[in-house]
């Protein structure tokens, strides 16, 4: 499949960011203590001038009563079939890293299925949010970490955890992974 990984730059990001927080009429102040952030770190995301984590994109997403996708306009259809040809991709932080979304199903489904594919040594943010995740790998190797386990997963393996535990993953493989991701939070960015 040839997908297109559009890749948002800061200044959108920011500003869509400053858009949904006016909306809802919210102050950076509300914001920053919603997500445990600094006021001047949203300032600087809102004005383009650095980009947010996943763990921090979620984070401010979550402030925001919305998910990572609505903030960077990656359009929900909400229709039953996703056609592998019609897939949308982005990219989102790290460069190599990128999601295939497998569509929202429909509107008020209760889990999110997204493809990720990391490049090898990427090492994901150590992450805690309310939920659960699964995992099937469907090529490459990873090194999970999951409270105080370290799982060493190949091709055919998964993971279902909470993810009030914390957790992190590292690609150990010498090319690139292809993960299958299913998550009750928007956009499983592990």
């Amino acid at each position: 499949m040839n997908a297109q990984r559009p890749e948002p730059s800061n200044e959108q990001i920011g500003s869509s960011i400053r858009r949904r927080r006016k909306a809802l009429s919210k102050t950076l102040v509300q914001v920053a203590q919603e997500t445990e952030l600094t006021v001047g770190f949203i300032s600087q995301v809102e004005r383009g001038i650095c980009a947010p984590s996943l763990s921090s994109f979620m984070r401010i997403a979550t402030s925001l009563n919305t998910s990572i996708e609505q903030l960077l306009n990656v359009s929900e259809s909400f229709e039953a079939v996703t056609k592998a040809e019609h897939r949308q991709s982005y990219s989102l932080g790290e460069a190599g890293r990128w999601y295939e979304k497998l569509g929202p199903g429909f509107s008020g489904s209760l889990f999110y299925p997204c493809i990720i594919h990391r490049p090898p040594g990427h090492v994901s943010e150590h992450m805690h949010h309310k939920g659960e995740v699964f995992c099937y790998l469907i090529s490459g190797e990873l090194e999970y970490h999951l409270g105080d386990a370290v799982h060493m997963l190949v091709a055919g393996d998964s993971i279902h955890h909470d993810t009030s535990v914390k957790h992190f993953s590292k690609v150990i493989s010498e090319e690139e992974t292809t993960e299958l991701w299913v998550s009750s939070h928007p956009l499983a960015g592990h």
